[in-house]
């Protein structure tokens, strides 16, 4: 698998015009209007009778059918630029109702008296419907958001497996070069900002956080994601959320790994990666899960040994690198040890991977001491995050409100398709421990293609 991983990586380095219609303005040809020329059935139209013509004033009486359409234009025709002595009978200033046998048929352009809708059509609000508002902007229940805990029936999903994709067929190989080709010019066309947009967005749905349906809190037992991981049956939710952190870290690294051109090229990839990191911090996105994933690319090993690209990033993008140097890697640390901000009113989506861990049995890295006051930390966090998940959700809504996302950019941040674009539709469904170790390795030797160890 690995060599077809790096033998595909290799590789990806190296309105039709319409008819118009025309229509004379002559009164000789009074009488062929309301057919066009393409449409040899406008014919009837010059022998519908009038009676089926509305005409508008004030008072609403029925016309009686008067001559043929015809004979009106008959008596329109002009003679040597004069109009013939007999005019037309003028009409009463009388509007008249459709007739029944009118309502079957659709107006024409060239119609003398345009007619109006019947008494028994369509009012306007019932033929135009506004249109409804995106499920991330639906206004929550007051009786729902203040529900207790029942009992759960299920385990709950948020990351559907089996959706179509539209970058992706239904069989493909890992890191498939053309796929991979356009989602570069994806990320090319959105500025960080809105890309930051786009995975608050997917992050928000796969937390649960936004988009939660009635019958799924019910299966819950609860109101959100974020109630539901520190329970004992949010455990396949956990699962969930753990693979697509590490899965969104190791694309992060394979966007810079993956550039074997140029050294100012990968510096561009990290640069890339770092304003996004800072369009996704607290006070902009407020989306630490996806904070997280971008920084885990950054410090991955295979990533933070590239002196040379680092070195270039400095020189070129100077101020990229201080940003990444004096707040991003600070604010990181400290979001680990569960210090760090987590406030509703500047966090949109709280960064849940510490809790996450410790609840799935992981133990928590360093000196006795300093262990147990980061475990003190990370759930005296957890029970504010459930506490405050109602503000949450109206901060990621507020965030979100008048947003219209790209569907390929969207998808590209899924848990499933970055899971089918790294390891291919057959070995996604290899085990989890098994598909990071062997990916790891991949990036490693990558890594030391592009900078070998003296």
């Amino acid at each position: 698998m690995e060599k077809t991983l790096l033998a595909n990586l290799g590789t990806t380095a190296s309105c039709p015009a319409r008819a118009r219609k025309w229509s004379n303005s002559q009164p000789a040809d009074l009488a062929h209007m309301g057919r066009s020329r393409e449409d040899p059935a406008g014919m009837e139209a010059s022998t519908m009778p009038i009676s089926a013509l509305p005409r508008t004033s004030s008072d609403p009486v029925l016309l009686k059918a008067p001559a043929p359409l015809g004979t009106v234009a008959d008596s329109l025709r002009a003679s040597d630029g004069q109009l013939q002595a007999k005019a037309p009978t003028k009409p009463p200033r009388t509007p008249s109702f459709e007739l029944p046998d009118a309502s079957e048929r659709p107006p024409t352009y060239c119609e003398l008296v345009p007619r109006v809708p019947s008494v028994q059509g369509t009012s306007p609000s019932q033929s135009c419907p506004e249109p409804e508002a995106p499920w991330w902007e639906a206004e929550e229940d007051e009786e729902e958001e203040n529900r207790c805990f029942t009992r759960p029936q299920a385990e709950i999903s948020f990351c559907p497996h089996d959706a179509p994709s539209c970058l992706l067929g239904p069989q493909n190989r890992p890191l498939e070069p053309q796929v991979l080709h356009t989602l570069r010019g994806l990320f090319l066309e959105h500025h960080p900002g809105s890309t930051a947009l786009h995975l608050l967005l997917v992050d928000c749905q796969a937390t649960g956080l936004l988009g939660v349906t009635r019958d799924q809190r019910g299966n819950m037992g609860v109101s959100s994601g974020l109630e539901l991981l520190t329970l004992p049956h949010g455990h396949h939710l956990r699962l969930e959320l753990l693979e697509r952190h590490q899965t969104l870290a190791l694309a992060g690294a394979l966007a810079v790994l993956g550039c074997s051109g140029p050294l100012e090229e990968r510096a561009a990839a990290l640069r890339g990666l770092v304003e996004l990191a800072l369009a996704l911090r607290p006070g902009a996105a407020g989306d630490l899960p996806g904070l997280a994933a971008v920084m885990g690319a950054l410090l991955m090993p295979q990533v933070s040994r590239l002196e040379h690209t680092w070195r270039q990033l400095r020189r070129s993008h100077t101020e990229a690198a201080l940003a990444f140097e004096q707040e991003l890697k600070p604010l990181m640390r400290a979001l680990d040890e569960g210090a760090g901000p987590c406030d509703p009113g500047e966090v949109a989506l709280p960064h849940v991977a510490p809790m996450v861990r410790l609840l799935e049995g992981e133990e928590v890295a360093g000196p006795l001491d300093e262990s147990c006051e980061r475990l003190l930390r990370t759930l005296h966090g957890a029970r504010h995050m459930v506490r405050d998940a109602p503000k949450f959700r109206k901060v990621a809504a507020q965030r979100l409100r008048g947003f219209r996302p790209n569907p390929e950019l969207r998808e590209a941040l899924t848990t499933g398709f970055v899971r089918r674009l790294l390891w291919g539709s057959r070995g996604a469904g290899a085990p989890r421990a098994e598909r990071f170790e062997k990916f790891q390795r991949v990036l490693g030797v990558l890594s030391q293609r592009l900078e070998p160890d003296r």
